[in-house]
């Protein structure tokens, strides 16, 4: 079996496993945030009971429209802070949080082994740690927090072969998004992702995060990694409950097996409207930019940060351009603060932002006008994403971010002098 086919097994009470089959699997971690806990909750009291299945595998983050940006935004905070307390889940309130995909395994509450299921599409991030993570629709969470079952199918499994060597400015972003730009938004449609190679083997923790949050936009049902060495330092002292390490077997059957050589990727940035219309960035001439955002449940993680750091540091943004710089969690926040990477963001003439998904969905703290063009370190760059359905996002990595943000027009971190 594969690494999902593996855990979905252990998950179900099933010996082996196979796509297609259809399977209630047993969770591990229930996950909503301020925009989808308030549909769930409504539908969790239709049920007619009165407790979630286990309190200490429930968790709630308002961190879309959070702080609140408005009376609606304010009203939907409220109905999941009064909830998660009545409930005593876990749940994160401003001062104490972040974004969902960031600080759930920087707080432990996901491990390898496990099975998280969450009501936002990004929830897939956790398989960086080895875990099967995926999202699904509201009622289908309101259901798990009520049963800790999910009724689905077995995804087949897509396995991804990276070879060798990653060169300067090249991370998991850049992985990701190539492969995308290869395969196309549906290349994995309901399949798993399982990540190998060398590239992958050297890859820290937080490119990983980046490439396993990323699965989705390729329709991946879950993008995956083995544990290894990384994985096991990563969770060391973050880890309150014993987890399962699960291995693929050397036999495993794959739905198709894709290769690439990472010597020969340069820094990807994916043009609008797609994820997968990625150019190489020296390909891009004089893409004029109004905005740069930094940050987000794909890289706002400590990693990008530095990454961004070492691009701004003694310079300085271009006058016409707002940089907006976006730590993914408080607890990475404090520490860009002790290394020193807010004073740098904000001597180079960067704005720095509480903790928040904020303009990467449109939200609030870097919403985009008609006609102004984004360089976002995001996600997704459809029409109207984070803004005006006339305005433009290009995704890129945290170093192509921020040297396009010092030049005001797309361009390489290696041809800032």
């Amino acid at each position: 079996m594969t690494l999902i086919e593996k855990i979905l097994a252990a998950h179900s009470g099933k010996k082996t496993l196979a796509p297609g089959q259809f399977v209630n699997v047993r969770v591990d971690m229930v996950l909503s945030n301020d925009i989808t806990a308030p549909i769930a909750i409504k539908e969790f009291k239709k049920i007619g009971v009165d407790k979630v299945f286990d309190p200490s595998k429930v968790v709630m983050v308002p961190d879309h429209f959070t702080p609140n940006k408005d009376i609606a935004a304010a009203e939907q905070a409220k109905m999941v802070r009064e909830f998660a307390l009545e409930q005593k889940i876990n749940y994160f309130e401003i001062g104490k949080m972040g974004i969902e995909h960031v600080i759930l395994p920087e707080s432990g509450l996901v491990l390898p082994g496990e099975v998280v299921v969450g009501a936002d599409s990004h929830t897939c991030t956790y398989g960086a740690l080895g875990a099967f993570s995926t999202g699904m629709g509201s009622t289908d969470i309101a259901a798990a927090m009520a049963t800790g079952d999910v009724w689905m199918k077995v995804p087949p499994t897509i396995k991804f072969v990276y070879h060798g060597k990653l060169g300067k400015w090249i991370g998991g972003k850049d992985l990701i998004l190539y492969t995308i730009g290869d395969i196309g938004v549906d290349g994995a449609l309901y399949s798993a992702m399982e990540f190998h190679g060398r590239a992958i083997d050297e890859l820290d923790m937080d490119g990983r995060f980046t490439m396993a949050n990323m699965a989705i936009e390729a329709g991946g049902k879950a993008g995956i990694f083995k544990v290894d060495k990384k994985t096991l330092a990563y969770i060391k002292n973050k880890a309150k409950r014993e987890y399962t390490v699960y291995e693929p077997d050397a036999d495993a059957s794959y739905a198709n097996v894709i290769e690439y050589d990472v010597s020969k990727i340069e820094p990807q940035v994916a043009c609008p409207h797609l994820p997968s219309n990625t150019k190489p960035v020296n390909k891009l001439s004089d893409v004029r930019i109004d905005q740069a955002v930094i940050g987000s449940c794909t890289n706002g993680r400590l990693d990008d940060l530095r990454l961004a750091a070492l691009v701004l540091k003694g310079r300085h943004v271009n006058p016409q351009v707002r940089c907006i710089i976006i730590p993914g969690s408080q607890k990475i926040y404090m520490e860009a603060l002790k290394e020193g990477l807010i004073e740098t963001f904000i001597k180079a003439g960067a704005v720095v932002s509480t903790p928040t998904c904020g303009p990467c969905l449109g939200g609030h703290m870097g919403i985009l006008a008609a006609g102004e063009k984004c360089i976002s370190t995001t996600n997704r760059n459809f029409v109207g994403r984070m803004g005006s359905p006339k305005s433009e996002v290009y995704l890129a990595n945290p170093a192509v971010a921020a040297a396009s943000a010092i030049t005001g027009y797309i361009i390489s971190p290696e041809e800032i002098k």
